[in-house]
Formats: structure tokens, C-alpha cells, sequence
């Protein structure tokens, strides 16, 4: 990966940290719905957590992207930003 570390790369880690534990990270997208989250995360005991995965290094998020994750947070919903390993540590550390 060198130092240069892509968003799929960063989405890939999270994926199978996810399976690891037993949870499941389905890929998102709503037809016709700009800005929705690339991941939906499912963790055992029902934890529910809706992920925009970016690279570290310049990965910005989108107007349409802040807006929906400012939509689902006032909703009451676990939203995350995973930029690199240690956003998916405190992701999904209990």
C-alpha cells in the first residue's frame, strides 16, 4: 500500500475488522440519494453505525456528505468518519 493509502484500502480494513467480529459491513447507496454513507455496520448485540470511509491524507468530505451525516446524528443515529486504522479502533471498541 506504501504510504500513499487509498479510501478502498481503508474501507477494506474495516470490512474485515467488522467480519472479525462478527458483524457485517454492507455497502451503501440509495438510487437517486447523493452523499449516502458507504457503509452500513451491524455489530453483534444489534449496535447500528452508518460509516463515510475517506483516504487519510486529503479525503474531504462532500457538502451532500456533511448534510447527511448532520441529518442522521440530529436523528438520534451512530455516524462515523474512518479515515484510517485508528478511526476503525474507536469505531469499534464497545
Amino acid at each position: 500500500m506504501g504510504v500513499k493509502r487509498l479510501e478502498i484500502a481503508v474501507e477494506n480494513e474495516l470490512v474485515q475488522r467488522v467480519k472479525a467480529l462478527g458483524g457485517i459491513a454492507e455497502k451503501g447507496s440509495v438510487p437517486g440519494r447523493r452523499g449516502f454513507f458507504d457503509r452500513i455496520v451491524v455489530l453483534p448485540g444489534g449496535r447500528v453505525i452508518f460509516v463515510e470511509c475517506k483516504r487519510p491524507q486529503g479525503g474531504r468530505l462532500s457538502a451532500h456528505q456533511i448534510l447527511r451525516l448532520d441529518i442522521y446524528r440530529k436523528l438520534g443515529a451512530a455516524v462515523a468518519v474512518v479515515r484510517n486504522s485508528a478511526d476503525i479502533d474507536r469505531l469499534l471498541s464497545p
